[in-house]
């Protein structure tokens, strides 16, 4: 297959998609995940004694959150740390995918500790035990304070993207965590009814099982290489075709997103008779850039009949990749 790469003289094929900025935030968001890591996993300890001591289950519930949430956020540090080391000749888009990964694992994670959170509190209403609210609310405010600290360190940082997302999640479960484990600590204290301990706990799990969900559908569709919500394959491929001089048709489009934030696609230009494909790659790459924010595309020019054709079919938005194609032809990437 030959491969054509003179038009990377006239811009056709921008290596530098802004990877500057992206690396500041990379650097940045990696510390913020290292540091809200720390204060969870330090106060996780201190809470997990405080609910065996007190008796509390909202206690011992936002404790097995912030354990999970300490190794989930483990994981997004590292998986920030992954993502800055260079492409590879197996891995050749780099580890970017890598934090989509883990955001999707951590949904998973904070549906398995709901589920645990929610047979814990059914079997605490069947057998109530003894709270001891006073040693409860201190622990619980304090609590509330670190993962405070915690959500503000990660709020400062991207919040486009899913990995930090999943991050400022699991503190946002805390945070919440705390706030009802200082109710409960209060109404405890006012009446001596302890069921409010565990029924908070399960109203806190069931509101971070929505988020969950729509964290772990938003990163499956990144993994599946499924279009961006913001985006439409095929309005763009009739803007190509609208917008830039000597495009004819565009088919085998495909349009998806590396990590979520990074959008990237591939199509096939049928230009007119006589149009240079060098300029015409270039400007349908500079419009995918300027109009849909694709900075990154492979773009195939054509001729006549689409060299991926059979038997007179019509292949405009076919999704065969046609990667054993004849060997005359020509990717401008």
């Amino acid at each position: 297959m030959a491969h054509d790469h003179r038009s990377h003289g006239a811009g056709a094929h921008d290596h530098s998609h802004g990877h500057g900025a992206g690396h500041m935030h990379g650097s940045t968001d990696k510390k913020r995940v290292l540091i809200a890591a720390c204060l969870t996993a330090g106060f996780m300890v201190a809470e997990a004694l405080g609910g065996l001591l007190t008796g509390s289950l909202a206690l011992l519930a936002d404790a097995g959150h912030m354990l999970a949430d300490a190794i989930a956020l483990g994981l997004a540090w590292y998986a920030f740390h992954l993502a800055g080391r260079p492409a590879t000749g197996r891995l050749t888009y780099g580890f970017a995918r890598v934090k989509t990964l883990v955001a999707y694992t951590n949904g998973i994670a904070i549906f398995v500790i709901a589920l645990w959170i929610v047979y814990e509190a059914w079997g605490r209403l069947m057998h109530p035990a003894p709270v001891l609210g006073g040693p409860m609310l201190v622990v619980a405010v304090a609590g509330l304070l670190v993962n405070i600290a915690s959500f503000l360190v990660l709020h400062g940082g991207d919040r486009e993207g899913l990995n930090m997302r999943g991050a400022i999640l699991h503190v946002l479960g805390d945070l919440l965590g705390s706030a009802a484990a200082i109710v409960a600590a209060l109404i405890i204290l006012a009446t001596g009814w302890t069921p409010i301990d565990p029924i908070l706990s399960v109203l806190v799990s069931l509101l971070i099982l929505s988020t969950a969900w729509s964290l772990m559908r938003e990163a499956a569709h990144v993994l599946l290489e499924g279009v961006p919500a913001s985006l439409d394959r095929d309005l763009i491929a009739k803007d190509i075709e609208g917008a830039v001089k000597g495009v004819r048709e565009v088919h085998h489009m495909h349009v998806w997103s590396l990590d979520g934030t990074s959008n990237m696609a591939t199509l096939h230009a049928c230009l007119n008779d006589g149009v240079d494909p060098h300029v015409a790659v270039s400007a349908i790459k500079k419009r995918l850039a300027a109009k849909h924010g694709i900075d990154h595309a492979t773009v195939e020019p054509e001729f006549g009949l689409c060299s991926d054709s059979h038997d007179g079919h019509d292949h405009r938005h076919d999704h065969d990749h046609a990667h054993d194609a004849p060997p005359d032809r020509r990717h401008y990437h």
